[in-house]
């Protein structure tokens, strides 16, 4: 099952307005991958794409969890340029054109059938485009919160990778992300127990950590990370 609503959308949203330089540093991964024509996965409310909305010639938003869908009908129900899918993967998938980018965060992680998913998007993608994947990264983080939204697995780039190649895609750009992330995740939701991050420590952890993180990874390639993150590309 995709998140959307409840406990499944927590990670999209992860603190709320508390996590402003965490929702920026996602729109910084994935922006320079994203082409003129953009499908999102588990679009929840849609904060995530409209923030591409500007630059897009067509969006197509979807997700599987009525009430965001609802929503989303409302927020684009004057906007042509803007499809609204009810989509839970894997399935085929009735798109009103290909589009030359996809992306998912925090969507391939409660599918079972990964592969699947992955080859559906594929075929609804143009040659040559990408497919943008952000996945929470490694089993020793997985806890509570893990199963309490819903994953199936957190990954690795060995992991993500192998899934990648047998839909027949590409992986062009594959590595792990937000290190220091990665271990304060540990300390406070693995090994701390906690259920769920507390927003004051997210406050804290947005504020002070996020920024250090993203100096780091622009030096240095970290070897282990909060998330892995994927662009994989449809073959020609």
């Amino acid at each position: 099952m995709q998140p959307a609503a409840g406990d499944g959308a927590l990670e999209n949203h992860l603190g709320g307005d508390e996590a402003r330089n965490y929702r920026k540093y996602e729109y910084e991964t994935v922006a320079p991958h994203v082409g003129r024509s953009l499908l999102e996965i588990g679009s929840g409310l849609g904060h995530f794409s409209e923030q591409f909305a500007g630059r897009l010639d067509y969006l197509a938003v979807s997700d599987n969890d009525p009430y965001c869908v609802g929503e989303l009908r409302k927020r684009y129900a004057d906007n042509d340029d803007v499809e609204v899918i009810d989509l839970e993967l894997p399935a085929e998938i009735d798109i009103r054109q290909k589009v030359d980018t996809v992306v998912m965060m925090n969507v391939l992680e409660h599918i079972k059938d990964d592969v699947q998913a992955l080859r559906d998007l594929a075929s609804v993608t143009l040659p040559g485009g990408r497919i943008v994947i952000w996945v929470p990264g490694y089993m020793q983080l997985y806890g509570d919160f893990d199963r309490k939204v819903g994953h199936v697995t957190r990954y690795t780039p060995a992991t993500l990778e192998a899934s990648v190649r047998e839909a027949g895609l590409v992986p062009e750009v594959l590595k792990p992300i937000n290190f220091l992330g990665g271990i304060a995740w540990w300390f406070a939701v693995r090994r701390g127990g906690a259920g769920y991050p507390d927003p004051r420590l997210v406050k804290i952890y947005d504020r002070t950590v996020v920024p250090v993180t993203r100096t780091i990874e622009r030096l240095v390639r970290p070897p282990f990370g909060q998330t892995v993150f994927c662009v994989a590309r449809v073959p020609r």
